[in-house]
């Protein structure tokens, strides 16, 4: 009974603080640390899964290592970059005491710089994600102020058309400038499916079995 009345006024007494006006800021920075892990664990987990699985060789346990890896990096990475971000903002809105719009741009630019500075294929993975996102933001938001011209017809067949034109050319011409993960991707789809032997490695296997 004793411990159960403990663990009561215990709960009690943290859902109080986390109902204190005082200490929200804080407090949300501290979750968006928390919301920034768990939300990194369920994108990368399922896509580490599928492309070691698919494109990576090796034993069973070299794998499970790569995607706890792959997973543990972005969620870390996703949540520090959050942490930052709301830290930094919520500090130069203390200090100057208004919200200005270049508080967010000056707090992302710090973390980007601090966590995905860094070279790697994760967050290169992520930062060029952001790129594809940003540019069709901007377009809009330029069309949306005026700066270029709002079009009759949908522009989207003309972007597809474009997208893969290039990436295709690159990816038969000059493969070394295309992200390794893509570059798997795109040898799987076109170039391993010029190659098979017989009916196994032709419909039921990609390339064949290994014989022992």
């Amino acid at each position: 009974m004793a411990g159960s009345s403990i663990a009561e006024t215990l709960l009690y007494t943290v859902n109080h603080l986390l109902r204190e006006e005082k200490y929200k800021t804080l407090l949300a920075v501290i979750k968006g640390f928390r919301n920034g892990a768990v939300y990194g664990v369920k994108i990368r987990a399922p896509h580490a899964f599928v492309m070691t699985f698919l494109f990576k060789n090796g034993s069973l346990q070299d794998k499970v290592r790569a995607i706890v890896q792959a997973t543990y990096t972005h969620s870390r990475n996703l949540a520090c970059f959050v942490f930052i971000y709301k830290g930094l903002v919520a500090l130069q809105r203390w200090l100057q005491k208004r919200t200005l719009q270049s508080h967010s741009f000056l707090a992302a630019c710090v973390g980007g710089w601090i966590v995905f500075g860094d070279n790697n294929h994760i967050n290169s993975q992520i930062n060029m994600y952001l790129l594809s996102r940003i540019i069709f933001g901007l377009v809009r938001l330029a069309a949306e102020k005026g700066y270029i011209p709002q079009t009759k017809h949908d522009p989207f067949p003309v972007f597809a058309t474009l997208v893969w034109g290039i990436v295709l050319w690159l990816f038969e011409y000059h493969p070394h400038t295309l992200q390794p993960s893509l570059q798997s991707s795109m040898n799987y789809l076109y170039h391993d499916s010029n190659t098979w032997h017989d009916i196994t490695d032709f419909l039921i296997y990609n390339k064949r079995p290994l014989q022992k």
